[in-house]
This record gives structure tokens, sequence and C-alpha cells, in this order.
């Protein structure tokens, strides 16, 4: 096992290095090096400053405890397969691009375009403030995340999110094969030409959502200041409350509290084929 305890601002500085400890290090500096730990494999990183664009790309099998990635640390980790992010603080724009098996736990992040096109993401207790987060990813579960965003999980595929809040625009727009329990959910346009979205147990808010779903579900849900919802959408709907307002549901079934108006105006949907039941 090597050892390193120092600062690093050249270009490449940790290349191509394996099974070695990153300890107290700063990568900062004058000559403002790119891609100090690029090409690596199993090590360990603490306690460690980054500074400077491109640290990790192409790093597999990488445990990073207890560190901070500044604003200035851009596109951070690429390519890199086997990635656990534990109490850490992460700035840099595009953080996590095209990665395979990471894990993130009690850790800060913002990221403008966090975590795009990875696969096998678990995220842990985490908050994130970002526009354009989780974009094509697949195979993702996230537990106890706070977030805030704008257009969240575009495309992705294969997602479980349990107990979170999700502040955000746009969500899941074009998603397949998503379910979340027990989480608020607060923007516009939720969901909308998504597939098999499910919401369990969950508080939604916000306008015009869950539009051009096809086999949408929610059960034991409330729904808050929703009105046009479920335009030309396939839903099954367990609502505990009353919502504002449902447009043009295309098929399936919803079962309200009460619903303040129902508006049936495309002669291509056809009224019948939508059970609609209020007081349950």
């Amino acid at each position: 096992m090597q050892y390193y305890k120092q600062k690093f601002d050249e270009e490449r500085a940790l290349y191509g290095i394996s099974e070695s400890e990153i300890l107290d290090c700063d990568f900062d500096g004058v000559q403002d090096g790119e891609s100090a730990l690029k090409e690596t494999s199993n090590n360990i990183i603490k306690n460690c400053y980054f500074n400077l664009r491109y640290p990790l790309w192409h790093a597999d099998y990488t445990k990073i405890f207890n560190s901070k990635m500044s604003a200035s640390c851009r596109a951070a980790l690429w390519y890199d397969k086997g990635i656990e992010i534990d109490h850490c603080e992460m700035k840099g724009i595009k953080a996590l691009r095209e990665c395979d098996l990471v894990s993130v736990k009690h850790s800060k992040i913002y990221s403008l375009e966090f975590a795009w096109k990875c696969r096998n993401v678990n995220i842990q207790e985490c908050t994130l403030d970002s526009q354009y987060p989780f974009f094509e990813c697949e195979d993702v579960k996230i537990h106890s995340l706070h977030m805030k965003g704008k257009y969240s999980f575009q495309y992705v595929k294969n997602m479980e999110i349990r107990n979170s809040v999700l502040d955000t625009k746009d969500a899941f727009w074009h998603s397949e094969n998503v379910t979340v329990y027990d989480s608020v959910i607060q923007g516009e346009y939720l969901g909308w030409y998504s597939k098999n979205l499910k919401l369990v147990r969950c508080r939604i808010i916000g306008t015009q959502p869950l539009c051009y779903c096809e086999n949408l579900v929610l059960e034991d849900c409330t729904m808050e200041q929703t009105d046009l919802a479920f335009e030309l959408s396939g839903v099954h709907a367990t609502v505990l409350n009353e919502i504002d307002s449902i447009k043009n549901p295309k098929s399936g079934t919803i079962k309200a509290k009460g619903i303040k108006q129902i508006i049936f105006d495309n002669k291509q949907v056809c009224e019948r084929d939508t059970v609609i039941k209020t007081d349950v």
C-alpha cells in the first residue's frame, strides 16, 4: 500500500496509481493541472480538497471519505466504476457522468448537471441542489434525499425513491419504471410522458401533474394545487383528499375524496373509458 500526503497541482499528478491511500491532500495550486487521479484503481481518499478540474476519470473501485470538491472542480467523476462517496461535499458542475456502481451517502451536493447517464446508483441521506440531475440514469435507488432541482429524472429507467423531499420542476419526464414511496414531490408538470410511474403514499403539489402518462398508478396519495391533472393519461389513482381539477383522462379509474372540476373537452377522449368516483 502506497501513501500520499501532500499538495499536488501538476498535470496528472497521480496518474495510474493503484492500491494507495491519499490522505489530507490538497489538489490545488499555481500549475492548475488537470486529471490528477486519472486511470487509477483500488484507492482510498480521505480528508482531501479538490480545486482542480477532472480529478477522477476512469477511476475504478475508489472510496472517498470526508473530502471536498470546490465549485472549480468541474466534471469530477466521469467513466468510473465502483465509486463510494461518504460524508463529502461536491460543488463542481457535472460531478458524475457515465459511471457504474456508484454509492453516495451523507453528502452535500451542489452540481448543476449531477449524475448523467449513470448506472447502478445508490443515494442515501444526501442533500442535492441541481438544475438537471439524474438525466438518463438506470437502476437507481434513493433514500432520504432532500433535493431542489428543475428538470429532474428525465429519461430515467428502473428507479426507486423512498422518504425523500423533491422540490423540482418537470420531474420524471419520459421516465420508465419509477416508483416513489412516502415522499413529497413539489413542482410543475410532474411526470409527463412517463411509463409505469407509481406513487405510493406521496404528497403531490403543483399545477398540471401527470399528463400523457402510460400505466400511471397512485396509491393513497394527496394532491395539492393540482389543477388539470391526468390529461390524456391511463391512470389508476386513489387520492385521499379533494383534487382541484382533472382534464381529459384517457382511461382507468380515479378515486378521490372530491374533485372540484372535471373537464372533458377533447373529442378524442371518451368519458366512459375512465371511471371517476368521489367521496371514497
